[in-house]
């Protein structure tokens, strides 16, 4: 049996936000076992006990959380209409309606989350919650000191200033420059307009971690859940 506090469960299943959960609770909006009930701090068995928000049963499917591998020309939106390969079409088993947690770019392969847990995939992907995101990147060309600089201390690109980043060198020369950049935000093509906005082309890039997630054992294209320690580490769970 696992007990959560009512508001809790009303927010996780789509209902509304844990705040206004408590204000339906207050007004007698919400009955459990047919019972209305107007105290806050009541915890409730979602798998047993029959909740009704206005004489509504609510809908709590299975909750999942995968850490999926995401090979290079692949896409992650749920529909396309020129018929490319979805990573939803890697997911296997699954009968709940899982998507991804944010984006990878067509040509772009690594760690991709997936869920159906709406209140974890905004935990992740709200930029005042500056989750941390690693990747690999190849650049063509030898990148100055100068440039290193600016990609850590903040690239002006048309949306505005990127936030500080972690940068790594891990190879210069003449050919290319090879880089783990470790951000706190995920604007869309964010890397590939950083390295165009000081003139180096993106080569190739792998996110290799995601809220400290990383790959793991996973080979490309392969998934799994995520661990209770993980999902809880994530959440932010307790027992409030």
């Amino acid at each position: 049996m696992t007990l959560e506090r009512l508001h809790k469960v009303l927010s996780k299943a789509g209902i509304t936000s844990r705040r206004n959960a408590e204000k339906l609770i207050l007004e007698g909006r919400v009955k459990v076992n047919n019972q209305i009930i107007t105290k806050l701090g009541i915890k409730v068995d979602p798998c047993l006990d029959e909740i009704l928000v206005e004489n509504k049963k609510i809908s709590l499917e299975k909750k999942i959380y995968l850490l999926l591998y995401k090979p290079k020309g692949y896409i992650t939106t749920l529909l396309d209409k020129h018929q490319r390969p979805k990573v939803i079409d890697l997911i296997e088993g699954i009968k709940e309606r899982i998507y991804p947690v944010g984006r990878l770019d067509f040509d772009t392969s690594g760690v991709l989350l997936l869920t159906n847990d709406g209140e974890f995939s905004n935990k992740l992907t709200h930029p005042k919650f500056k989750v941390e995101k690693s990747y690999l990147v190849t650049f063509e060309g030898y990148i100055s000191d100068q440039n290193i600089k600016k990609l850590r201390s903040g690239v002006n690109l048309e949306d505005g200033l990127t936030l500080p980043a972690k940068i790594k060198i891990l190879q210069r020369d003449k050919k290319f420059t090879k880089l783990l950049m470790t951000l706190k935000e995920g604007r869309n093509r964010q890397i590939k307009r950083m390295g165009e906005a000081i003139n180096h082309k993106v080569l190739s890039l792998e996110r290799i971690a995601f809220a400290g997630l990383d790959l793991g054992s996973l080979k490309m294209g392969e998934y799994r859940h995520l661990t209770q320690a993980e999902k809880n580490r994530l959440l932010g769970e307790n027992n409030d």
